[in-house]
């Protein structure tokens, strides 16, 4: 095996080694993008659940106060 031969097997390893290096590191950025938005859509999800129980607590009290709803109630009692 001549030294050009080496070279070139030396050559490769190192391009080879470079191009597994920045795949490695852009699938760390990847992670850390599809993290971030993780978190994002975790604090998304919080945020609606908590209006929704605000709203649903609202749409109680308006059927509470509401006369047509009840009425179901006492349909019901004479049943």
């Amino acid at each position: 095996m001549s030294s050009d031969d080496g070279d070139l097997e030396n050559q490769a390893e190192l391009e080879e080694k470079t191009r597994l290096i920045n795949q490695v590191l852009e699938l760390q950025h990847t992670l850390e993008d599809l993290s971030a938005r993780v978190d994002a859509v975790k604090e998304e999800n919080l945020k609606l659940k908590s209006e929704n129980q605000v709203l649903g607590q609202y749409i109680e009290n308006l059927m509470s106060a509401s006369s047509v709803f009840q009425t179901t109630d006492t349909k019901s009692k004479r049943k």
